[in-house]
């Protein structure tokens, strides 16, 4: 073992002290915390009005939450020197500056580790509270001020925006009160296969006007820069991209799919009612199959590809049938390995179904006019493979994770500031070799 390595043990800079200006002189250890005797490293006596030197007047203990060590929280108590002036009277105390912010109770090493375990660990506000020693209030109000000054509030994290998702987002469930907000992803790391999607904002509601505002308030040059806006089928996102004359509009697949989906659960239900005068049973064929009928023949097992043929066998069931056909294909135009190829699938089908739909199916001719309405923005996808709003869908995942665990949230802004500190893209800041 080579001992040249090795430099002598040291409190103050194993307690990260030496970046704050603090100079460990004690330590005292108990079952429930640490705390740790420290004093300004170079104080400064000299008064800021006249340039005299002061006399030491007395000293004041102040006590500060610190990076704890094996989660015993850790306490600074620091020996705090107060100055008069010979001079002009003036008293003051040492500059704490480096330690701690103004009116914190948090040192500053102690906000940075609360903040990397809040975007990076994804630990919960409770858990960082009970690592710092202090109540849920101080270290929630402290985490999210710290990282709405460092990480939200900084305006080149909206740079590099090629592809552009948007989405609407439900932030709680219950019966009464605003239940939506409109989320904007950056989807450009995706495309790029660089990284994951991040959120770059949520606005509270869901509307045309909602997303139009944001982009208005964004510049002209950042407008330009995005090519791709990827949405789902409110035709309210589509009329708000106005506002980006340069960007390809793109209805994702996931979107197009559950369009298809739902179609085929419509009609299965109608077709259900028609034959039973009552909603699916457990033992009803038709609901017996739902999952099943939904599941892409690619991927279906022999078992289940045998309980679809003995369905449609049923003459009842051809109704079904033809809806099924038709999801199928829009499952298999985005399963091609070649985009052109499941461009011209995707187009013959919506050219099909937009003319050629049979009596009795009002839910395939409701699918029908709405892909010819989106045919554009639907074919626009097999030119920009990657540019799926399924990663804005995984993102709304995380943050349904996030409220369980928090155990849901009554405040809009917190849940806000949350939802960017915890998808934001924020961890190479903290941890740049991550």
């Amino acid at each position: 073992m080579h001992h040249s390595i090795y430099t002598p043990a040291n409190l103050t800079t194993f307690t990260n002290l030496d970046g704050l200006g603090l100079t460990a002189i004690g330590q005292r250890l108990t079952p429930k915390k640490a705390e740790i005797l420290c004093q300004v490293t170079n104080p400064d006596p000299w008064c800021q009005t006249c340039g005299t030197p002061g006399n030491p007047r007395d000293t004041v203990t102040r006590r500060l939450a610190h990076e704890p060590f094996g989660w015993r929280p850790t306490v600074l108590v620091i020996k705090h020197r107060r100055y008069r002036c010979n001079h002009c009277q003036r008293v003051w105390r040492e500059d704490l500056s480096q330690a701690v912010a103004p009116r914190q109770k948090i040192s500053r090493t102690g906000l940075r580790w609360a903040l990397a375990g809040l975007v990076t660990q994804h630990l919960s506000v409770s858990r960082i509270a009970e690592g710092l020693g202090v109540t849920w209030n101080t270290a929630n109000e402290a985490v999210l001020a710290e990282g709405q000054r460092l990480l939200i509030d900084d305006p080149t994290r909206f740079n590099g925006v090629k592809v552009l998702g948007v989405d609407e987002h439900v932030w709680r469930h219950t019966k009464s009160g605003d239940k939506y907000v409109t989320v904007i992803v950056d989807l450009t790391p995706v495309k790029a296969g660089t990284g994951t999607a991040r959120l770059l904002d949520m606005i509270p509601g869901r509307s045309k006007a909602v997303f139009k505002t944001w982009l208005a308030e964004r510049g002209e040059a950042w407008k330009n820069n995005v090519e791709v806006v990827a949405m789902d089928g409110f035709t309210g996102f589509k009329s708000a991209a106005e506002e980006l004359p340069q960007a390809v509009e793109v209805l994702d697949p996931f979107h197009v799919v559950k369009l298809g989906s739902e179609a085929l659960d419509q009609a299965r239900q109608r077709v259900q009612r028609e034959q039973y005068g009552r909603r699916g049973r457990k033992d009803d064929p038709l609901y017996k199959c739902r999952r099943t009928l939904t599941t892409g023949l690619s991927l279906a097992t022999e078992k289940q590809k045998q309980r679809v043929e003995d369905l449609f066998n049923v003459a009842k069931h051809e109704p079904v049938q033809l809806v099924w056909s038709v999801y199928q294909r829009m499952v298999d135009a985005y399963r091609q390995k070649k985009p052109e190829i499941g461009k011209w699938a995707m187009e013959q089908l919506i050219n099909e179904i937009g003319t050629k739909v049979p009596k009795g199916l009002p839910e395939l001719k409701k699918l029908g006019g709405t892909l010819r309405r989106r045919k554009p923005d639907i074919l626009a996808y097999f030119d920009h493979i990657g540019s799926s709003n399924g990663p804005t869908e995984a993102l709304n995942g995380r943050l349904e994770h996030l409220r369980g665990i928090a155990l849901g949230f009554t405040n809009l802004a917190h849940y806000i500031a949350r939802s960017l500190l915890e998808t934001g893209g924020f961890r190479s800041r903290l941890h740049p070799e991550s």
